[in-house]
């Protein structure tokens, strides 16, 4: 009976190398996985970070603007019921 090393000559023998003396010799590439460093991605992009201080900016310019007011109209009815504030108007026509 012939042993395993018997019958790995023997398909050896059957089929041989060639390599072509002329012409293109091919070989088909494999494709390898090729690994690189994560990249860490912020969480909110820099573009909606503007938008959301511009945001925050305008509330609180709004904010400003409406405490102004109220307070010009305070202002304005003191004015109105203080008795010693008085505004004369004098209009002449000659």
């Amino acid at each position: 009976m012939p042993s395993d090393g018997g019958a790995q000559q023997r398909v050896g023998e059957h089929f041989r190398e060639v390599l072509p003396k002329r012409g293109l010799l091919f070989a088909e590439a494999q494709p390898q996985t090729v690994l690189c460093k994560p990249k860490l991605l912020p969480l909110k992009s820099v573009t909606l970070q503007k938008l959301e201080d511009m945001q925050s900016e305008a509330k609180e310019k709004a904010k400003e603007q409406m405490r102004e007011k109220v307070e010009e109209e305070a202002r304005e009815e003191a004015r109105a019921r203080d008795p010693n504030n008085v505004v004369s108007e004098s209009v002449s026509f000659e």
